[in-house]
């Protein structure tokens, strides 16, 4: 079971909410030094996210946002201050205009 879920709707559609993913990925890969993957689908993208002591994935639909992240044991005495830094992250992304950037390593399905 994650030790992280957050759930988050919008109304950006696929393609407005993958640019909003490339940013938060490129983001997590920047400032927490993650290494992400980007897979995308016809109706749902997925970021995969690891680095020691956590691993996780951030699912992209239409409609919707939801992370999934395991915390290590280290990292679990954190889980507060971890999880609060998501959400404060996603919710700026979300409320800001995506730029067209895409510089993460990107797989089709």
């Amino acid at each position: 079971m994650p030790d992280i879920q957050i759930k988050r709707e919008h109304a950006l559609g696929l393609a407005g909410a993958r640019k909003v993913a490339f940013q938060w990925a490129e983001m997590a890969e920047e400032k927490f030094d993650m290494e992400c993957t980007y897979e995308e689908g016809k109706t749902e993208d997925l970021v995969s996210f690891t680095r020691s002591g956590v691993n996780g994935e951030l699912r992209v639909t239409k409609d919707c946002f939801e992370l999934d992240a395991r915390l290590g044991f280290l990292l679990g005495a954190f889980k507060d201050r971890i999880e609060a830094e998501i959400v404060k992250n996603l919710d700026t992304l979300l409320a800001a205009k995506p730029p067209a950037t895409r510089k993460v390593a990107r797989k089709k399905a």
